[in-house]
């Protein structure tokens, strides 16, 4: 059953942002940071821990699952060291996410050999 929420739940998400963008003229770029800050605020409320409880990965893979990875980063390092908690914290949470994007990216970009668009 597990698997069968991830699913549902991660093309749920999946399909309300391709409705974004093809019936808004909502820029791609946009509708993800639309997307961070949804999992922020959703975290935030305490809402976001349940969500992803039945979701699992269809909830925590998405950009919402970024946004709170970035919040509770956050939270935590100004829990430890205060105001400056509040720079230090989401890059320190969102590292290991962003290295992985950045790494996969230029060895996808090496074994396919891409080309600029004319």
């Amino acid at each position: 059953m597990d698997y069968i929420n991830a699913f549902w739940v991660g093309g749920l998400i999946c399909a309300l942002v391709q409705i974004l963008m093809e019936k808004t003229k909502m820029m791609p770029g946009r509708i993800m940071v639309l997307l961070v800050v949804t999992g922020t605020l959703l975290g935030a409320l305490g809402w976001y821990e349940p969500f992803q409880e039945f979701a699992g990965a269809g909830a925590s893979v998405p950009l919402l699952g970024f946004g709170n990875v970035l919040m509770k980063g956050v939270k935590e390092a100004v829990d430890e060291k205060g105001f400056l908690g509040l720079f230090a914290g989401g890059f320190k949470a969102g590292a290991v996410g962003t290295s992985a994007a950045l790494i996969f990216g230029y060895l996808a970009s090496i074994i396919f050999k891409p080309k600029m668009k004319k």
